[in-house]
């Protein structure tokens, strides 16, 4: 299969992947990455994507998006993790009612209740309005992150 992505590395280049290898630069995927491009171009042995794969136990997928990668998005962006542009889960609550909720925790317990407990302090949060819903393991992570 012919393929679509052709890595053509220029002098500089080769010299930086070499570097990134031969120093041990980066984390272990930086020096896989570079790894699979020095052997994906174009004028080395003619390796197949599969002996790639075979060579540095990864996928051949993984070597296609390496090579699509660098010939995309440049020598960088092929070398560096994609970061998260939105976190996998939505924050539930914003900064307002995180505060509403420290305050309400740090104030006095309602009548008849000698502390506050985490079930308490949502069905609270959720009787005043201050969040439609919110389960007791939120309000715990909420006050351990500002204890």
């Amino acid at each position: 299969m012919k393929k679509k992505y052709i890595v053509r590395l220029t002098e500089a280049e080769h010299n930086q992947l070499s570097e990134v290898v031969k120093k041990q630069q980066g984390n272990s995927q930086k020096i896989r990455r570079a790894q699979i491009l020095l052997q994906a171009e174009e004028n080395n042995l003619g390796w197949t994507d599969l002996q790639i794969a075979q060579a540095y136990h990864c996928r051949t997928k993984t070597v296609e998006n390496v090579r699509q990668r660098f010939v995309m998005e440049g020598l960088e962006r092929a070398l560096e993790t994609k970061k998260r542009e939105k976190p996998p889960v939505p924050k539930l609550l914003d900064g307002e009612q995180e505060a509403r909720i420290i305050a309400m925790r740090l104030g006095q317990p309602p009548a008849g209740y000698a502390n506050w407990s985490l079930r308490l302090l949502a069905n609270q949060v959720v009787e005043l309005g201050i969040a439609e819903s919110v389960s007791y393991e939120t309000v715990r992570k909420l006050i351990k992150k500002t204890a």
